[in-house]
């Protein structure tokens, strides 16, 4: 479809780079903007630069964040001795929306994948172990996707934290979501957090099947 504007023509370009939105979406939200009063299109310009531009991450825990620590991490009402290790923060998000989890995160930034030349010194793992050793930290919970890389990821740490006082668990498997937290539904996935089962545990019901 060729459109009658050049403007609109590009505006329609960005949008459609957006993941999941396709061209027809695009042209819909475009039409939207310059049917919207001036100001509208201002308001929702001036919130993009000022995300992009501003936004931090938690010097703890990797999150998003307006400031130098998330609001997570401030929250004094938060189980400070339980650190749930996600992939990335639309694993957090994801958790923090089923409201069955009460203590802090830390976001890796990635799951162990040499084949993808991502090895361990490419993701927040040195900043676990130093959080671990500074902090009254109790357990680790390890809610990464049940894929090759997640388990390569989650042995690793175990074996890097090994001789350090804290319990590792890992979220309840056998989930109903292919592997992938982001398709697991709030109550399933919240049951799963809270069944998790010690890391030992895991290792052992993998060597038997195995076997």
């Amino acid at each position: 479809m060729n459109l009658p504007s050049e403007l609109m023509e590009n505006a329609v370009r960005e949008f459609a780079k957006l993941p999941g939105i396709g061209r027809k979406t695009a042209l819909r939200l475009v039409l939207h903007l310059i049917q919207s009063d001036l100001s509208a299109s201002e308001h929702f310009g001036n919130a993009i630069i000022d995300m992009r531009k501003k936004i931090k991450f938690c010097q703890k825990c990797n999150n998003i964040s307006d400031g130098d620590l998330c609001s997570i991490c401030v929250n004094k009402s938060r189980n400070h001795e339980l650190i749930c290790v996600v992939e990335s923060v639309r694993e957090l998000l994801i958790i923090e929306n089923t409201g069955h989890y009460n203590g802090l995160y830390h976001i890796l930034g990635g799951l162990i994948s040499p084949i993808d030349g991502i090895n361990p010194e490419d993701l927040h793992i040195n900043s676990l172990i130093k959080r671990v050793e500074s902090e009254e930290t109790k357990e680790l919970i390890m809610a990464l996707n049940s894929t090759m890389e997640g388990d390569t990821t989650v042995f690793y740490l175990s074996r890097k934290l090994k001789n350090l006082p804290v319990k590792i668990t890992t979220i309840a498997r056998g989930v109903s979501f292919g592997g992938e937290l982001e398709y697991a539904d709030e109550v399933t996935l919240a049951r799963s957090i809270e069944s998790r089962r010690p890391f030992e545990f895991y290792m052992h019901q993998n060597q038997s099947e195995d076997n």
